[in-house]
């Protein structure tokens, strides 16, 4: 079994930071490429960056120069540093990762979703 739990979201004014983070473990053989993707009310889930087993980042247009992206492979942990935040970058976000697991074989695992908030 694999889980992902997902952590850091809150409430808070624009401008202001927050640091996402997401944990998996289980029966884990290696981890692949890391991601956050991010769900706003009333649109389709979107890509917001991503990152390779090698480092190598993709960040989205819109939160370009804000978010961050990393990752701690000897924690098996991804994290999304977002600066600058804007109340259009409220949303549920997701980590989603390619695991190779133990017994089961490669699948892709989404975590739980946190809520990201921001007022004007």
């Amino acid at each position: 079994q694999v889980q992902l739990v997902e952590s850091g979201g809150g409430l808070v004014q624009a401008g202001g930071s927050l640091r996402l983070s997401c944990a998996a473990s289980g029966s884990i053989f290696s981890i692949n490429a890391m991601a956050w993707h991010r769900q706003a009310p009333g649109k389709q889930r979107e890509l917001v960056a991503d990152i390779t087993s090698d480092g190598s980042t993709n960040i989205a247009d819109s939160v370009k120069g804000r978010f961050t992206i990393s990752r701690d492979n000897a924690k098996n942990t991804v994290y999304l540093q977002m600066n600058t935040l804007k109340p259009e970058d409220t949303a549920v976000y997701y980590c989603n990762v390619d695991i190779s697991a133990r017994v089961g074989g490669r699948g892709l695992y989404w975590g739980q979703g946190t809520q990201v908030t921001v007022s004007s």
